[in-house]
Parts: structure tokens; C-alpha cells; sequence
């Protein structure tokens, strides 16, 4: 009988959280108490980051997160520091981690992330990242790997041409703009779909386990993406020592298809399946 009566309270129990958890029911942030830990780092006060903690209710509380972290610092803590740029989802600048997943917090929406059993919000850093101050994370060297790349257009034969005719001739070479347009079809430029819109955010490279381990001498999701990317752009000549920099044991293959990269990403590409088609290339060419 106690049996019955303890099952028949924890299956209640279950369908009671069930319709908590459900969008009908979820929590109106401007109803409610919500609580805000952020961790904080600043070398001139303390070695050692910490978690500060703020609660904000009825109208405190706004849509999105990044407004959050606005009225933060203009109310609470002036000293809160943290990037951000263009509050549309297209400069990549306030990347971070919310509640253990690397977002935008433009593009967070905090009322579909939290409900009446969770009504906190964490927020930290990009993970396995040098920390300059709070949310303020040292970009340097994601930017080099991504310079390593040569991400933008190489027309390697006419280059290596013109230098031999200055060699030979001990010419005189004035540099003018382009007179015609770099014509590319319709079909080529499909193919690029799912790779230009990168916004180099972070999210996805700083997500990846096997980033963490080998941030040194493996390239990342986000710069292979872009690696595969002018590869396979019909307009560059450089096709051979793309293809041969990026056939290393350290820079590609530490990829292990783990796919944290796909689920966090806030443009919804996928760098996963671009790190296999440059893999299938090198097998093909090499």
C-alpha cells in the first residue's frame, strides 16, 4: 500500500514539472525574481576570479541578455566589463557562456531559458580563454590562427608571372585598381552557402574539447570552416598551399566529430561537415 501511494506521488510529482517546464507555463520575467551570477575577474583587485551574484525583478528584468547586462553596469556594477557591438547578431563581439552554452547574449532570449524551477541565469567567459577582465576575453590568438589561413583572395600564377618580367627586364610596376569585375557563376557561389556567413564569434572553436587540449597547433572549428571556405572559391588560384597547410596531423585531424561546435553555433552552420569535405580533399588530392 505505501508502495502504491509513494509511486502514485512522484509520478504527480513528474507531470507537475512537466507543465512547469511547458512553454504555456513558462516564467514571466517581468512577474518574477531572476538571479544573475557573472563571474568577475580583475587582476588589479584579485588574483583569483569570483561569481557576483544580482537579482533583478518586475521591469529590472529585460528581454535580452545583453540589455540585462547593460542595465547591470549602468544600476549595479559600474566596473562590469564585457564586448559588445552591434546588438543584431552579426559581429560576433558578445559571445560568451550562458548556462553552460556559448551564445550571443544580443540574440539570448532569457525568458525561453529559464521557467519556474530554474530561474537563474550563469554567465561566464568563453571557456579556455585567457580572461583580460569579466567577460572580456584575449583574442590575439584566434585571430593569428585565422590570419594563418590567408582569408582572402590569391591569384598566385598572374603574381609569380609579373615578378619574373620585373626580374628580366628590370621593369618599373605601377599598381591600379582592378578595371573588371572577378567573375564567378551563380552555381560557384551556391557552394560558398553555409560557409561566408561566419561571424567569427568564438562560440564554436572555444566550445571544442579538443580546442581545449590542443589550442596551440589545432586551427579550431571556426578557422577551418573559413579554411574550406576560399578553398573551394572558384576565384582563387591558390588551391595547391591551401590544401598542403592544412594537411597536418595537429592543424586538421584533432578533430573528432565531438559536434559541440554545431550546437552552439548562432548562425546555425555547421563547421563539423566542413572539416570533413577539406578532409575528403586532402584524401582525393594527396
Amino acid at each position: 500500500m505505501l508502495v502504491n501511494k509513494l509511486s502514485y506521488f512522484f509520478e504527480k510529482l513528474k507531470f507537475i514539472n512537466l507543465n512547469l517546464m511547458n512553454n504555456k507555463m513558462k516564467l514571466n520575467i517581468k512577474e518574477y525574481l531572476i538571479c544573475y551570477r557573472i563571474l568577475k575577474y580583475d587582476p588589479t583587485i584579485n588574483e583569483r576570479p569570483w561569481v557576483e551574484i544580482f537579482f533583478l525583478d518586475g521591469n529590472e528584468n529585460l528581454p535580452m541578455l545583453l540589455d540585462t547586462l547593460f542595465y547591470l553596469k549602468d544600476n549595479k556594477d559600474a566596473s562590469l566589463a564585457f564586448r559588445r557591438s552591434c546588438r543584431e547578431g552579426i559581429c560576433g563581439s558578445c559571445a560568451m557562456n550562458i548556462n553552460g552554452m556559448n551564445a550571443l547574449a544580443c540574440t539570448y532570449k532569457v525568458d525561453e531559458h529559464v521557467n519556474y524551477i530554474k530561474s537563474f541565469v550563469n554567465i561566464y567567459p568563453l571557456p579556455h580563454m585567457l580572461i583580460i577582465k569579466d567577460l572580456v576575453i584575449n583574442m590575439k590568438h584566434f585571430y593569428n590562427q585565422y590570419k594563418s589561413i590567408n582569408p582572402f583572395l590569391i591569384k598566385k600564377y598572374e603574381i609569380s608571372n609579373l615578378k619574373k618580367k620585373i626580374k628580366l627586364n628590370n621593369l618599373t610596376v605601377f599598381v591600379s585598381r582592378p578595371t573588371i569585375e572577378n567573375i564567378q557563376t551563380k552555381k560557384d557561389r551556391k557552394l560558398l552557402d553555409g560557409l561566408y556567413e561566419c561571424i567569427l564569434c568564438a562560440c564554436c572553436t572555444t566550445s571544442c574539447p579538443s580546442y581545449w587540449w590542443n589550442s596551440n597547433k589545432y586551427l579550431g572549428p571556426a578557422v577551418l570552416l573559413q579554411s574550406y571556405r576560399w578553398l573551394i572559391d572558384s576565384r582563387d588560384n591558390d588551391f595547391k598551399n591551401r590544401v598542403l597547410f592544412l594537411d597536418d596531423i595537429y592543424k586538421l585531424y584533432r578533430c573528432h566529430t565531438i559536434l559541440n561546435c554545431i550546437r552552439c553555433c548562432p548562425k546555425k552552420l555547421s563547421p563539423a561537415t566542413a572539416i570533413a569535405n577539406i578532409k575528403q580533399i586532402i584524401n582525393l588530392c594527396i
